[in-house]
């Protein structure tokens, strides 16, 4: 494993959401990679940092004119006695400060969240272009790959081709995130291909339109009733946005 592999996965290692054989993998990688070994390292200490109860954050003059506009006009506050503007205002600016830094969490963790995702899909997408390992089935018919998933998995991912537009149905595979079979719809752009993954939400909160690129590959995440999609390939961005925008057609 080479180690700009390696720092695809290594947020899947620390939160223990590799299967047995990629966590062996990258533990003997880890064994002769200083860099990695820092990293993991670096994650191991944050944790409990951010699990002290002290943890405090200033809110900027920004923030606090916002709270004050949302409390009433200042000359009303200012009227009030000092011992009900501390009784009433400085608990309610406390807890606003506190609902605005919870939110700045949660976009964190969300965030944090599609960083692994996408990471560990780009690693597979990586995996998938060695020699025999593109696709389970190959066709360029729709009818063919599409039923092809049906049970082989608990769910059946939408298939189009689109070789009218420039991307035309390769065929399809069977990939792994977070230990879960996903299946992997496979497109071509040129000489490029496409890996389109596709899972059910199973409950969670569906994935916002996001893009971006990582060690040479571009990336779009989308959700879409119960299921979640991301696209990964070394095409341009707008490439990939084109056959997201068929895709939701």
């Amino acid at each position: 494993m080479s180690c700009e592999l390696a720092h695809t996965i290594v947020h899947g290692y620390f939160d223990e959401e590799l299967d047995a054989v990629r966590a062996r993998e990258f533990e003997t990688h880890l064994e002769t990679c200083a860099e990695c070994q820092a990293s993991l390292e670096r994650m191991e200490s944050l944790r409990p940092q951010l699990r002290q109860p002290d943890l405090y954050e200033r809110a900027s003059p920004r923030l606090r004119e916002q709270i004050r506009q949302q409390l009433g006009p200042v000359r009303s506050a200012s009227r009030m006695p000092s011992s009900l503007r501390q009784r009433f205002l400085i608990p309610a600016l406390a807890a606003l400060a506190v609902a605005a830094l919870a939110t700045a969490w949660f976009m964190m963790q969300s965030q944090a969240g599609t960083t692994r995702i996408t990471a560990e899909l780009i690693d597979a997408h990586v995996r998938s272009l060695e020699p025999g390992h593109l696709t389970d089935v190959e066709s360029s018919n729709q009818h063919t790959v599409k039923p092809w998933f049906d049970g082989r998995l608990d769910f059946i991912p939408p298939v189009s081709d689109y070789s009218a537009q420039g991307f035309p149905l390769v065929g399809g595979r069977l990939d792994v995130l977070n230990g879960r079979r996903v299946a992997a719809v496979v497109y071509s752009r040129g000489k490029h291909i496409i890996s389109l993954f596709a899972w059910p939400a199973r409950g969670a909160e569906p994935m916002s339109d996001r893009a971006g690129s990582r060690e040479g590959y571009n990336w779009i995440t989308w959700g879409s009733g119960d299921m979640q999609f991301c696209l990964v390939s070394d095409v341009s961005a707008g490439d990939l946005r084109e056959l997201r925008g068929l895709m939701s057609r």
